[in-house]
């Protein structure tokens, strides 16, 4: 059956109206993902110099035995094993908003294999929701959200993210969890971003979260400076006022990457969309021009079947 012009028509300017809206998520999703890309790569440098500052701290006889260095609970000068508990805290960093492709399923592909396979396996796993997306996916698959942090994701900020760093190391320091992990998506480029699951407690270096490209590393190796820190008070108590803020630094990192990851995932969404939006325009177009020479072919024709019958 023949479509109508009119009809064609329509959907020409419903699909032109659709592409122009899409193309303006692109570009507001592409200046949201430079900014978010600047945050990223500014404070790369300052978790590569706290870790570089626990590294030198953790050399030190006697200061491993802190409980977020270790995971054992140290009273006075008594170092004591942690009951274990077999439970797990996952910190899941996921997006408050959708049209960003397949950012979050992704995340929580990755989040289903550490569960079912990695390091979760056989163990009661708890989740801290970040984005309302997340919350949403782990309700669905029947995880127990414990705690869930909204409007983070598309601009993080440092104070917000503290409470979620807080929540993480009192309920470790109180034997509740054996480990906490952080699921979020590594940002490589505007075509690449990595979901990935990591343990953050006990303290351990999350590679490639907040390290610095190679070139810096090569400048620090040339200089040849190999720093004798001195602490005061002591180790201990350096240690106890700088392992929160690792703590709070590596969190933080956690959530500009999967901020600059989603930014970036939604303007490739949004690019996707527009093409598509144009690819249909064009054969809507050709569809449109198809029946309107067909009207007019059939018009020529009856005309013609009408001069001929007069002309009998």
């Amino acid at each position: 059956m023949a479509i109508s012009p009119r009809l064609i028509r329509r959907r020409i300017k419903s699909v032109t109206n659709t592409r122009k809206i899409t193309k303006a998520m692109e570009l507001v999703a592409a200046a949201k993902m430079r900014r978010a890309v600047q945050a990223t790569l500014a404070s790369r440098p300052y978790a590569e110099a706290a870790w570089r500052a626990i590294t030198e701290i953790s050399a030190i006889k006697g200061a491993v035995n802190h409980p977020l260095l270790n995971g054992r609970a140290v009273s006075g000068d008594e170092d004591t094993a942690r009951k274990e508990t077999g439970r797990i805290l996952i910190i899941a960093m996921h997006s408050d908003r959708g049209l960003c492709g397949g950012f979050n399923s992704q995340l929580m592909r990755a989040y289903a294999a550490f569960a079912r396979t990695g390091d979760g396996a056989g163990k009661t796993r708890d989740v801290v929701a970040i984005g309302k997306k997340g919350q949403d996916a782990h309700a669905r698959a029947g995880s127990q959200v414990v705690a869930a942090f909204e409007g983070i994701t598309d601009k993080p900020d440092v104070a917000r993210a503290r409470p979620i760093a807080q929540l993480a190391m009192n309920d470790f320091n109180a034997g509740t969890y054996d480990e906490v992990w952080l699921a979020y998506t590594d940002f490589k480029s505007a075509l690449t971003q990595t979901p990935n699951v990591k343990r953050l407690l006990p303290i351990t270096r999350i590679e490639g979260l907040g390290e610095v490209g190679e070139a810096v590393k090569e400048g620090v190796a040339k200089a040849g400076v190999t720093p004798d820190f001195l602490f005061e008070p002591s180790p201990e108590a350096v240690l106890d006022a700088m392992l929160p803020r690792l703590v709070e630094a590596q969190i933080w990192q956690a959530l500009l990457e999967s901020s600059a990851s989603f930014h970036s995932a939604q303007m490739m969404a949004m690019r996707s969309a527009t093409d598509a939006a144009g690819e249909m325009i064009d054969d809507l177009t050709l569809s449109y021009n198809q029946a309107r020479q067909s009207g007019i072919t059939r018009e020529i024709a009856e005309i013609s079947s009408g001069k001929a019958a007069l002309e009998k």
